[in-house]
């Protein structure tokens, strides 16, 4: 899906989410976060929020797969329907 497209889930909100999390100053949401410098340690504490704020439950596999906010706002999607 494209970034910029209208879906359920607000990528921005992922993408603030990710930024606050790994201290980050910016993210493009198609862009590997964990690369852009967001560390495995906060990962724990991005699901447990992902998941509290989107009401979904994130399969661990799916969640370590999807490595951009973009992929996230996908999985959730696909959660939510």
């Amino acid at each position: 899906m494209n970034p910029t497209s209208t879906s359920g889930t607000p990528v921005a909100e992922i993408v603030d989410m990710i930024k606050r999390l790994g201290k980050l100053e910016s993210l493009d949401p198609s862009v590997d976060f964990y690369e852009a410098g967001f560390s495995s340690i906060n990962a724990l504490q991005l699901l447990t929020e992902l998941e509290d704020r989107f009401k979904v439950t994130l399969a661990d596999d799916d969640f370590i797969a999807a490595r951009t906010a973009v992929a996230l706002r996908d999985l959730i999607d696909a959660q939510r329907r």
